[in-house]
């Protein structure tokens, strides 16, 4: 591998979504993750469909610059095999929950004094100090706990999830950049330690970065005005919809000029960026009214000369589908076993690092042979454990 983070070996002990978006990211970064699995297999190897049960259309990037062993930690032996594996070990990523991270013997208080230099990653629902710590939750529930659903029921009238696993993937960078840091710390000082990210602690933490707004000081409001009113938009044109958004003062006054429009210019709510804010919902009325009135190639090229930002609504067809839409943000990739597929690139585009080299998404188990012999043990060693059915390998599970 190469990239920042080559010579980094992480251990995945997660499934679902969460987790094993960190060990994503952290593999796009270059270091070598390994994915233990079991036969209960990851729900998130079929999401999304495909022509392979175990490779769906989000398995192939979430699952990307990974290798899969598969081993079963809930017997001893799976135990022992799991511990040998964790010697060469830098991070461990896991999302059981501290109940049966005990009851493995995986805890962090099991394997801090044997690996002291490891970078121990637990993340669950909440926290693991808590009277909720074994409590299941999935992103519908935390999204529901952090009052996401209600802030659309403010703006659409209907109480709803936002459409997209957002709590999974903030709780998944967060678990990132915590990781990022405890490995500096390492580089320091020598020294491992637990990180934890509760999941309902980084998505209510992600939540309020905004919507703490005038809760900050204490009897005030929670909400962010801006955001919470209903004409915010996207606008509908005279055909079609147009996301348009004049924020500053300057292209307020811009806007009003090339209108011809100063009697909208002089209502009070239009008088300074701060009323613009505590009033957001008669402005972007009034901008919804105007906007109506033109075609959204004429606001287009309008925006486009007074310098205000706005975009045609695309469809998430109308992205994966034309390269001037992604941006560069998807390529071509060929998988050696399910053939042609698109590829998620990393947002992160460093001057001085390589390129982490990409490793397609494995089948499971489809690394236990090599995983297993880099760990000393012998091909017939190998067999007695498949045998026992503490491991397998592809042909295994045929």
């Amino acid at each position: 591998m190469t990239g920042p983070l080559a010579g980094v070996r992480v251990v995945e002990l997660a499934s679902v979504i969460m987790t094993p978006y960190a060990g994503q990211l952290l593999g796009d970064l270059g270091a070598d993750v390994i994915k233990v699995e079991h036969a209960g297999m990851d729900s998130s190897r079929v999401m999304g469909g495909g022509p392979r049960v175990d490779l769906s259309g989000i398995a192939l990037n979430l699952h990307r610059n990974k290798r899969s062993l598969f081993l079963d930690v809930k017997t001893p032996r799976g135990g022992e095999v799991f511990r040998r594996l964790l010697v060469n070990c830098d991070v461990l990523l896991t999302n059981l929950r501290p109940g049966a991270l005990a009851r493995l013997g995986l805890s962090y208080d099991d394997l801090s004094s044997s690996f002291p230099g490891l970078v121990y990653c637990q993340s669950q629902g909440f926290a693991s100090d808590g009277d909720d710590a074994d409590r299941p939750a999935y992103d519908d529930i935390i999204q529901a706990m952090v009052g996401m659903p209600w802030l659309n029921e403010r703006v659409l009238g209907q109480t709803s999830y936002f459409p997209s696993i957002i709590g999974d993937k903030i709780a998944g960078l967060t678990i990132t950049y915590g990781v990022l840091a405890a490995l500096v710390h390492r580089e320091r000082t020598g020294q491992g330690q637990k990180v934890e990210v509760p999941m309902f602690d980084a998505v209510l933490a992600f939540n309020l970065v905004e919507h703490l707004s005038g809760a900050t000081f204490p009897g005030g409001p929670a909400g962010y005005t801006r955001i919470m009113t209903p004409h915010r938009g996207p606008h509908r044109t005279s055909d079609g919809y147009i996301a348009m958004m004049p924020y500053t003062d300057e292209h307020w006054n811009a806007l009003f000029a090339a209108l011809e429009r100063d009697d909208i210019k002089q209502r009070p709510w239009f008088a300074s960026h701060r009323e613009r804010l505590l009033q957001a919902d008669r402005v972007y009325r009034d901008l919804a009214e105007l906007i109506a009135q033109r075609t959204t190639g004429e606001w287009l090229e309008l925006c486009a000369r007074l310098n205000i930002p706005a975009s045609p609504v695309a469809s998430l067809d109308d992205i994966v589908n034309d390269p001037n839409e992604h941006r560069g943000v998807l390529r071509d990739e060929v998988h050696p076993i399910v053939g042609a597929y698109r590829h998620i690139n990393s947002p992160v585009k460093m001057s001085a690092t390589p390129e982490s080299t990409l490793r397609h998404a494995p089948i499971v188990a489809q690394h236990t042979q090599e995983i297993l012999g880099e760990l000393g043990f012998t091909d017939v060693e190998i067999d007695q454990l498949v045998a026992e059915g503490v491991a397998a390998r592809p042909d295994d599970l045929a």
